[in-house]
Formats: C-alpha cells, sequence, structure tokens
C-alpha cells in the first residue's frame, strides 16, 4: 500500500483526528508522531543511502564514518557504547572502511591496547558529503517550521532519547568541533 492508499483509509480533514487514535487511548496523539517519525527517518535517510549503496556501504558504515568524522580519536569501546551494536558487527563495518582507505586507527598513546579511530581524508570528505546531503534537509524543514522550530526540536528529540543518556548524547555533542557541513 503507498502512502497515498494509506491516506485514503484515514480521516479526511474535517473528521477529528483522533478518530485514527481511538484504538490507542494511551497513547493519545502520539500514533501520528510516530508514523511522522517513520516517515521523516525514511526520507532522512534517503540521500545517503543512495550515495552509500555505491561504494557497497550501508547504514552502520555511515553511524561509524559520522562519529568518527565527528570525534577524532574514539575508541572502539566508545564506539560501541554510541552506536549500541555488538562489537561483531562494528568489527565486520570498521574492517570494510579500514580495508578501503576510509578509517584509520592507530594505538592509543597511554594504553597502547585502545585503538584510536580517525578518518582519512578520503573518509573525511565521504562522511562530510553525507552530513552535507542531511543539513540541507534539516535546514530546509527548519526554514519551513519556522525561526522559531529549532529549539522546541532540539528538547523534542533529546526528550526522546532515554533520560540515563541523555547527559552523554549532550557532552557527545558539545564536545564534537564546530563545524559547517558544507566543509570537505
Amino acid at each position: 500500500m503507498t502512502v497515498t492508499q494509506a491516506a485514503r483509509t484515514r480521516p479526511g480533514p474535517s473528521e477529528p483526528p483522533e478518530a485514527a487514535n481511538e484504538d490507542l487511548p494511551e497513547a493519545g496523539h502520539a500514533y501520528d508522531l510516530i508514523e511522522l517519525l517513520f516517515f521523516a527517518y525514511r526520507d532522512f535517510v534517503s540521500d545517503p543511502d543512495r550515495i552509500l549503496a555505491e561504494y557497497g556501504f550501508g547504514r552502520a558504515h555511515h553511524r561509524v564514518l559520522h562519529f568518527v568524522e565527528r570525534n577524532p580519536g574514539l575508541t572502539i569501546a566508545e564506539l560501541l557504547d554510541i552506536l549500541r551494536i555488538t562489537k561483531q558487527s562494528l568489527n565486520r563495518v570498521l574492517k570494510e572502511l579500514i580495508e578501503t582507505g576510509y578509517i584509520a586507527q592507530r594505538a592509543g598513546t597511554s594504553d597502547r591496547r585502545h585503538r584510536l579511530l580517525t578518518c582519512t581524508p578520503k573518509g573525511r570528505r565521504l562522511a562530510v558529503e553525507l552530513a552535507r546531503i542531511q543539513g540541507e534537509r534539516v535546514r530546509l524543514a527548519l526554514a519551513e517550521a519556522g525561526p522559531a522550530a529549532r529549539g522546541p526540536a532540539s528538547r523534542f528529540l533529546l526528550a526522546m532519547i532515554d533520560p540515563g543518556d541523555r547527559a552523554a548524547v549532550s557532552r557527545l555533542i558539545a564536545a564534537a568541533p564546530p563545524r559547517a557541513v558544507e566543509e570537505a
């Protein structure tokens, strides 16, 4: 069923939105927001997905490139904590990114057992290109929503994160160097 076909089965503009949520009384209007999040995420990742497919990469590669580019010197343990994927999954993706020259790893200076990850120039170019594309989508959405939307949008997204993780996520975002996504 296409989005258009699905919309035909929904209440029209003259019908109250509650009619679409009657079967989720405790969720209230959350059902609509859940669907908006699904569609927003689908479109947010669609352009990078097409580019990554040309390299034989997927979303896991994208996430690794993103966080390593934003946090040079990240350890594998820190990356595992950020991504919340298995060590086996990360090792497969990381091996591909290292072998194809997008990520470099070196031993830590204080603890040689630590593997510090950085993007190579090639990896940085790809990570920045993907961020530029997604940044443009975010910029256009914020422009359409109005200049006052950024603060509430940021607070909403932070509130979607598990309460115990919010401080760590905020620190991670604040620690990353400010960059214009147009940089290459």
